[in-house]
């Protein structure tokens, strides 16, 4: 079950490949997820000391949280990767070009989960053939309704 959408990344991003990783969370993050007070809008994922971390997720905290925690909504969490997949992912972001990019967060068997993309950046003219491609593909679907009704 989905939790939120990271709908910018596919309009700025070749996504080839997709990996689904674990978050370290604290208690009240997890509280604001489940109640859907979360944004991966301008968030944006690293490596950092051979471990791999998301920056920028924005988890807006709840009325009722404690007292004795100050939260931060936008502090760095680590994701949760095997040793093997993160290897792979440091050898594909050094090469040049790809970067891993937040697609969603979503449950899994009562977990949270983000999946995160590996892709290469689009440049303004892939953004405009897509589009063109886009528009395209909602003409036909009128012309074909259209044409249907006349018979």
């Amino acid at each position: 079950m989905t939790i939120v959408d990271n709908r910018k990344a596919y309009h700025d991003y070749f996504i080839e490949e997709r990996f689904e990783a674990g978050l370290v969370l604290q208690g009240w993050e997890v509280k604001s997820i489940r109640a859907r007070r979360v944004q991966l809008k301008e968030s944006y994922i690293i490596v950092r000391d051979g471990e791999i971390w998301i920056i920028g997720m924005h988890v807006s905290p709840l009325n009722n949280v404690s007292t004795h925690i100050t939260p931060n909504p936008v502090r760095t969490r680590k994701l949760l990767l095997r040793a093997d997949e993160i290897s792979k992912l440091i050898g594909r972001v050094e090469q040049r070009g790809y970067t891993m990019v937040p697609l969603n967060l979503h449950f899994r068997n009562g977990r949270i989960k983000l999946e995160f993309g590996l892709g290469r950046g689009k440049k303004q003219h892939d953004k405009r053939d897509d589009a063109r491609e886009k528009d395209w593909k909602r003409e036909q679907e009128r012309l074909l309704k259209h044409d249907i009704r006349k018979r």
